[in-house]
């Protein structure tokens, strides 16, 4: 029961901490984190994200995206459709458009196992800092 309430702790903290961040933040910001489609999803899901034309001012803006579990645990590293590269610490080109994509088949970082159904969140970090968060549901 002590696990449990925990879990649901860190949970709530997982879903208010980011919602918080992006309402002080606003809409002006340089990283624009979407909702992943489908949502909810089973097998796969693709999460796409805009970076704006400012990041590349200086040099490219270097890219990780991470999948938790509401135990803040990493359970999966998204992959670059077309190349299958980790987004783990990715440097990005200008494409144009600014808008990209990453590719989950909703298997368990390094295992081949399917993840478990419930409730995931994803994270973007880009130039080393954690620029925002959105939670993912899989439904088996």
């Amino acid at each position: 029961m002590r696990y449990f309430a925990w879990a649901l702790g860190v949970l709530g903290l997982l879903l208010v901490i980011p919602a918080a961040v992006e309402a002080q933040v606003g809409s002006g910001r340089a990283v624009q984190l979407e909702q992943n489609s489908p949502n909810p999803f089973n097998p796969e899901t693709t999460i796409p994200f805009t970076l704006t034309p400012e990041l590349w001012e200086i040099e490219n803006p270097v890219v990780s995206l991470r999948i938790y579990n509401v135990l803040a645990q990493l359970v999966a590293i998204p992959v670059l459709p077309g190349t299958g590269e980790r987004f783990e610490n990715i440097e990005l080109e200008w494409n144009g458009t600014g808008r990209y994509e990453a590719f989950w088949n909703g298997k368990v970082l390094d295992t081949g196992r399917e993840a478990a159904s419930g409730v995931y969140v994803y994270q973007i970090i880009v130039n080393g800092r954690a620029e925002g968060s959105k939670k993912m549901t899989v439904i088996k």
